[in-house]
């Protein structure tokens, strides 16, 4: 009898412990959903970026990718960002790809423009900066090649 009241009340912990890991998760992924808006932002290369990764706003978390296709006239990467509602950005805003660091993982930083004018919902944001890859600039420096070579 103490062996099944000890077995019950373990499993009743595993099973708190996996649903407080279950709500920590749903927030944390794309699979809840978040109310805002989406503008979108070509890149020249876009990797390390992916759908769900974060868009921020001086550090801060103000939306996420959420979603990337080709454009096969200008073969760039074409992302659509939704931004969390109550986030109103200049129109002549840039979009970045940024890293955390030299092992972190990328995201879309947003440098906010001095324009009067706020960037519409499905407005585009034509200033941008695709992702720089450390492996190029490590063959530049090795190889002793200049800029605009």
């Amino acid at each position: 009898m103490e062996g099944s009241r000890s077995e019950v009340a373990v499993g009743a912990i595993v099973l708190v412990v996996a649903a407080g890991f279950l709500v920590w998760l749903l927030q944390f992924t794309s699979l809840t959903h978040r109310d805002g808006y989406e503008v979108t932002a070509s890149f020249r290369s876009a990797e390390g970026i992916a759908v769900g990764t974060e868009v921020r706003l001086a550090g801060i978390r103000i939306g996420q990718v959420a979603g990337m296709t080709l454009d096969p006239v200008r073969f760039r990467a074409r992302t659509a960002l939704r931004l969390d509602d109550g986030i109103v950005i200049p129109a002549d805003s840039t979009a970045v790809v940024s890293s955390d660091g030299l092992m972190g993982g990328a995201f879309v930083e947003i440098y906010p423009g001095g324009s009067p004018d706020d960037l519409p919902p499905g407005g585009e944001i034509t200033d941008t900066q695709g992702a720089v890859s450390l492996l190029h600039l490590l063959m530049k420096f090795v190889s002793g090649e200049e800029e605009g070579t």
